[in-house]
């Protein structure tokens, strides 16, 4: 047996699609958002809130999920969410950011499957859009964002937080909106897309066009067994590459077979049994048409563009700033983060996560995000943090 999921049980698509169990989405319809490509998309956002809002909107926070997160950051695994919450030491009663005292905001990202406006949805057809949603920006999906605060009736976050592409999102908020948000924290994040990271995510989009079973990103109607799976499940695996450490790759694995396997006769080396089973799962819960549409909008993100380049784009940052990076970080290196630092001229020196992990460290040392977190968000608004 090659994997623990079986490729032929998964149906043509992980999206939540209506119909499907709400769990604890909460559902704000827009009406109709005009992209930056000009076209006008009807846009529902699925979002989830905890906590309660003071009666002067001041102590809301909005965070901001990765490529493949959603919107669950806190709660149990149930009905509607697969899995528990994937920021559950960070967000909640009690943590970092305790949901006794903030209200906080987590929305599905424009583009995805897990119930915001993506190729999943259907269209004014009843069919879904499949190969005909439009490619979105980083801007449209903070655009969006900022409709679904106007209708929650919050005119000004205390924090903006986000991680990897969400920390993308979250430097167009205070750029775009830099009256609307007081603190910004960027985890393992960067002011503008390299040609390395474009060159990773050209290979992941490739895999998923490649597969056979893509047709051009109209497949909602395969049957079982038959949608993009393993382009999918592909082009996941390129990206967990980047996602992990050298180092911690090689204590894990090293070069130790699968079990009873034996790579001289066919059989799989320990880490690609790894590989194989994180594309596998991720293609349980998410569509590659959003993973598509999502590193599309993640490969031209650039917040100097048409604002007279990255320095002059951060200069007209307003918010207290905290970048956060994880020092095994192989796909958002230092010299990135640095640029935001430099660039943000209400930064704090920057801050480091360690650990063995590389950029998934921000999902694994909830203790070390947690105490900076805290600490950048409950110091008083002049106070020189940390120095």
């Amino acid at each position: 047996m090659r994997a623990l999921i079986d490729p032929r049980s998964l149906p043509a698509t992980g999206a939540w699609r209506e119909g499907d169990p709400v769990g604890r989405r909460l559902f704000e319809d827009l009406g109709l958002v005009t992209l930056e490509s000009g076209t006008d998309l009807p846009v529902t956002v699925a979002y989830e809130t905890w906590g309660e809002l003071a009666t002067d909107g001041s102590n809301a926070v909005l965070v901001l999920h990765a490529l493949t997160g959603d919107s669950h950051v806190q709660g149990p695994a149930e009905a509607g969410h697969a899995s528990a919450g994937w920021w559950e030491a960070v967000v909640g009663p009690g943590p970092a950011i305790d949901t006794d005292r903030w209200f906080v905001v987590a929305p599905n990202i424009l583009g995805g499957c897990q119930g915001t406006t993506g190729p999943a949805s259907p269209a004014e057809d009843g069919k879904p859009y499949g190969s005909r949603f439009p490619f979105v920006t980083a801007r449209d999906q903070a655009t969006v964002e900022a409709l679904l605060a106007d209708r929650l009736g919050i005119q000004r976050f205390a924090l903006v937080i986000g991680s990897s592409m969400g920390g993308q999102r979250a430097l167009e908020w205070a750029i775009m909106f830099p009256d609307r948000v007081a603190r910004l924290a960027v985890i393992a994040s960067n002011a503008a897309t390299t040609a390395r990271q474009v060159a990773l995510a050209h290979t992941q989009l490739l895999a998923i066009e490649s597969d056979p079973h893509f047709r051009g990103g109209d497949y909602y109607d395969a049957p079982v067994g038959e949608g993009p799976g393993r382009g999918l499940s592909l082009a996941r695996q390129i990206a967990h590459i980047s996602y992990r450490a050298d180092y911690e790759l090689a204590e894990r694995f090293s070069r130790l077979p699968q079990h009873a396997e034996e790579p001289l006769e066919g059989g799989r080396y320990a880490v690609q049994s790894y590989l194989d089973h994180a594309g596998w799962k991720l293609v349980q819960r998410f569509d590659a048409n959003s993973y598509r549409v999502i590193t599309h909008a993640m490969m031209t993100h650039d917040v100097g563009r048409d604002r007279g380049g990255v320095e002059t784009a951060l200069r007209q940052i307003e918010a207290r700033v905290m970048v956060l990076g994880v020092d095994t970080d192989e796909l958002f290196l230092p010299e990135e983060l640095m640029r935001i630092v430099r660039g943000a001229p209400g930064a704090v020196p920057i801050r480091w996560i360690s650990s063995p992990h590389g950029h998934d460290g921000f999902l694994v040392q909830h203790d070390q995000v947690s105490e900076h977190v805290h600490r950048f968000l409950t110091a008083p608004e002049r106070a020189r943090l940390w120095l």
